[in-house]
């Protein structure tokens, strides 16, 4: 920016002879003309130099390439510990990733400081190219913001004054009316909608001492998108809490609650969960985007043998079928798409769900409410005297639940249920040690699918990858395997906001109960039963996972992650 003749730049032009002094005089703006005006808007019109000219003393100056229109990112990169204020701060912006070299645009490649802080904060080399000031604030705006409804925009928009109060000092009607500022239901609303822009599936409002930070879950991982001003805590979560009805004077307890908004034509219901912190109180909300999900159990990611071992499975008329794994690892769906594909006018099927998460046409489902008295076990209780064919359960908590089960599929019910266990085998030993006779579980139990989600590659940025030989040897693959697989490394694109992924699959661990595994129930060794249905062809979820990695669907870094095991490429 030119704002006198001390200015570098134009020191270093005079200095070789670019333009004159006296010419430069003519056109430098005198005290209390506009400042920060660019060396372009004076240089060029004035006709002192010509646009190419000037081009090339930039890059002369500065030692660094001027970014063109094809340099400006189209898409926002989604890179963690790069505030979008520390963009405009700087006068910044990332245009792309290439393997581990971060390319960013600054109107200052002499902030050494600044590039110094972005290599230290991604972990990567930094590249470095020139632009206007102008250009990129407007970009930052574009991608980072929308207008004035940018978030910056909005918080200078939100009074300090009137948010200033410590959070125990705040009267229940002073929280109200900050909820209901313009700015403040403006800036949630922002958040939620981005957030549906980048397929997030929850949305974390986290307080800490010093500031409120805001992440995004996509594809099952957490990214920081931005941390808010601490200021703002009060009046974000108490508009939070109203939108899901819940009491805004209640701070001590958790909460949970849910929205229902309309975002671009869209139904889309959220799940809030309020917990206090020593810091004020951290808000989930899980966002359900009825359009977006495809009951089709085709479409899950399941091998074609699990998927026909699955099918017949769902077709019998009694029995206990569990899915296993953890929080978030697809279980609920793949039962919803299991009733799907049974669900037909000749049967009448119930479900018992903590909470509800989605709408299944021509199936009555249930929602527990344990401060009214309506358990899992309470609900099984009357709805086994409803005459139905098949009941889903959404988790066996407890004795109680598991029990009723058990005799609900003793007396000619399919039963569809989940449990939270590492793998399949292991499930039988956590019912027996909540109290189950081995010998109900033995005749019972027809059937355990252990599963894990795994994101997929992107097909625009994947990049063909030869693993070491540990990995290799793992995977029993030989020289000959290894030429036909398409194992592949991802490297992050504006297709996949940087990530490397879009989408996930699953991984699967299938134990059908045969007479022999039934037997080993009775016996009550668990790793017996696994070593029996590995010999009958059950394959671990870390050999699914490598088959999908043959494919290229997914990465190795992937499946380690997902099956939990302590070892490193």
């Amino acid at each position: 920016m030119i704002k006198s003749m001390e200015n570098p730049f134009i020191s270093f032009l005079v200095e070789v002879g670019g333009v004159s002094k006296e010419g430069l005089e003519k056109i430098i703006p005198s005290e209390g003309g506009p400042e920060n005006i660019s060396a372009e808007d004076l240089l060029v019109p004035s006709g002192l130099l010509t646009e190419e000219s000037l081009r090339s003393y930039i890059e002369q100056f500065y030692g660094v390439p001027i970014a063109t229109p094809r340099d400006m990112p189209q898409e926002p990169l989604l890179i963690n510990n790069l505030s979008i204020q520390f963009m405009k701060e700087s006068k910044f912006i990332p245009s792309q990733i290439e393997d581990n070299r971060l390319t960013v645009i600054m109107s200052d490649p002499m902030d050494f400081y600044t590039i110094n802080a972005i290599g230290i904060a991604t972990g990567r080399e930094i590249r470095v190219l020139y632009g206007k000031e102008e250009t990129i604030l407007g970009a930052i705006e574009q991608h980072y913001g929308s207008g004035v409804t940018s978030m910056e925009k909005i918080i200078e928009d939100i009074d300090s004054a009137t948010l200033s109060h410590g959070e125990d000092e705040e009267s229940i009607d002073h929280l109200r009316d900050m909820a209901s500022e313009g700015p403040v239901i403006r800036l949630v609303n922002l958040i939620i909608t981005r957030a549906i822009q980048m397929r997030a599936s929850d949305i974390h409002f986290e307080p800490f001492e010093d500031l409120f930070r805001v992440r995004y879950r996509i594809d099952g991982v957490l990214h920081d998108v931005e941390s808010l001003p601490k200021r703002l805590q009060a009046a974000v979560v108490s508009r939070v809490k109203i939108m899901a009805k819940l009491n805004i004077a209640e701070r001590r307890l958790p909460q949970d609650g849910r929205i229902m908004l309309r975002v671009k034509g869209k139904e889309i219901d959220f799940r809030v969960s309020t917990v206090p912190t020593i810091h004020g109180e951290s808000i989930v909300l899980r966002i359900l985007d009825k359009s977006s999900i495809v009951l089709d159990i085709d479409r899950l990611g399941f091998p074609t043998d699990i998927l026909e071992g699955f099918k017949e499975l769902i077709a019998r008329p009694h029995g206990i079928i569990l899915v296993t794994g953890p929080t978030g690892s697809g279980k609920t769906t793949t039962l919803y798409c299991a009733l799907e594909k049974i669900n037909s006018p000749d049967k009448k099927i119930i479900t018992v769900e903590d909470p509800v998460e989605y709408q299944l046409k021509g199936i009555n489902q249930i929602q527990v409410k344990p401060m009214i008295g309506l358990t899992f076990a309470n609900a099984l209780r009357s709805i086994v005297r409803q005459d139905p064919d098949v009941i889903l359960i959404g988790e066996i908590r407890d004795a109680e639940t598991a029990e009723i089960a058990i005799q609900s599929a003793l007396t000619g019910h399919l039963v569809l249920s989940t449990l939270h266990t590492n793998d399949a085998a292991s499930a039988v030993t956590r019912l027996i040690d909540m109290g189950m006779e081995d010998y109900l579980l033995s005749s019972t139990i027809i059937g355990i699918l252990a599963q894990r989600l795994v994101r997929v590659t992107c097909p625009h940025c994947r990049v063909p990858y030869t693993p070491d030989q540990a990995i290799l040897k793992e995977m029993k693959l030989s020289p000959e395997g290894l030429g036909q697989a398409k194992i592949c490394e991802v490297k992050g694109c504006e297709s996949c906001s940087q990530t490397g992924y879009w989408g996930r699959s699953g991984i699967f661990e299938y134990l059908k109960v045969t007479d022999e595994i039934q037997r080993l129930v009775l016996e009550r060794k668990d790793s017996a039963i696994r070593e029996a249905a590995r010999k009958q062809g059950m394959r671990t979820l870390r050999e699914d996972g490598w088959l999908k990695v043959r494919e290229g669907m997914t990465t190795i870094s992937e499946v380690l992650r997902a099956t939990q095991e302590e070892e490193v490429l």
